[in-house]
């Protein structure tokens, strides 16, 4: 069911160091802040040859993210993200299964339709599917 690595996400506490990091430091490719106030997340776009890299960071004290580096104030990798070809379909299966599906399926950072999966069914990694 499960295509190619969309992208996996790291919640960085500081934006702009976490940037400067890959751009300069690695010499990627990297977006400019994008604000995502549905998410409460500000995110940057690390392009990579075969996947991306998707820095976050809080918008807004009620945002998932400020809640995720108050338990790892140095951040770290928040979910990793695979695309499919049928969000519904897929949500449909994680349902039936018995796998927990956080919310409903929603706009994501990349304007395609997303869900999340509990880290609990997913060996403690919150997952994301995307339709590709």
């Amino acid at each position: 069911m499960i295509g190619k690595l969309n992208h996996v996400a790291i919640a960085v506490p500081d934006l702009d160091a976490a940037t400067a990091l890959y751009r300069q430091t690695l010499g990627a490719k990297v977006s400019d802040p994008l604000p995502q106030p549905a998410h409460g997340v500000m995110v940057v776009f690390v392009e990579l040859p075969n996947t991306k890299i998707e820095l976050l960071h809080p918008l807004g004290e009620k945002s998932p993210i400020a809640a995720f580096l108050e338990k790892n104030p140095r951040g770290g990798i928040h979910h990793v993200c695979y695309e499919v070809a049928d969000i519904n379909a897929a949500a449909a299966k994680m349902r039936a299964d018995g796998k927990k599906v956080l919310g409903d399926v929603r706009t994501g950072a990349h304007g395609k339709p997303v869900i999340f999966l509990h880290p609990k069914d997913f060996n403690g990694t919150l997952v994301e599917l995307e339709q590709a």
